[in-house]
């Protein structure tokens, strides 16, 4: 991964930390403000719902104060051929203090965690231009789709493990643990 030069304004201190049930209300407060409110409509979230993040891999940025103010998680998917792999997102952080270093903290951070719980790759529907820097890139993904209406160039990955997509083919499907029914109106 190469490293990218990020112009920091609004400098904040923060703590990413593993997200835990008292992190939800916040959570989905957050990403509302950052993301709009129908971020739930995208196709992303299909995979999502009625399921659980991958294990060890939901974690929330803490500014000094204990306030959420960034979020990232990670899901199991398998793609049509079998391969079992994570789908990133959302990834967000508290709007006024975008270009703090956050989400880059944050992606760094559910990268290097993803690679030592042993997974082989990343998927994610973003901006090209930002996660490139993490080394994402539609050059695997061409033979993948996603359960509904997306744009075909954000649709990206990353291999964690080398040549873990290649061939690699079919719509992603959920594959992750399912939310027990308490749980589904506590957290999305």
């Amino acid at each position: 991964m190469e490293a990218a030069e990020i112009y920091v304004k609004n400098p904040v201190a923060f703590a990413i930390v593993p997200e835990v049930s008292p992190h939800f209300g916040a959570r989905e407060s957050l990403l509302d403000r950052a993301m709009g409110l129908k971020w739930k409509k995208k196709c992303s979230h299909r995979l999502r719902r009625g399921r659980l993040p991958s294990e060890g891999l939901a974690f929330v940025a803490r500014d000094d104060a204990g306030r959420i103010v960034g979020t990232v998680r990670l899901w199991d998917v398998e793609t049509g051929d079998g391969r079992r792999a994570l789908l990133l997102g959302p990834l967000a952080v508290e709007p006024s203090l975008n270009g703090a270093g956050i989400g880059k903290s944050l992606m760094s951070h559910a990268i290097l965690e993803a690679g030592r719980l042993g997974h082989r790759a990343i998927l994610l529907v973003g901006d090209p231009q930002y996660y490139g820097r993490f080394g994402f890139s539609a050059e695997k993904t061409g033979q993948l789709a996603m359960p509904g209406p997306y744009e075909r160039h954000r649709f990206l990955g990353l291999e964690l493990v080398p040549s873990a997509l290649d061939g690699a083919t079919g719509t992603l499907r959920a594959a992750g643990r399912r939310k027990k029914a308490a749980q589904i109106s506590v957290a999305a």
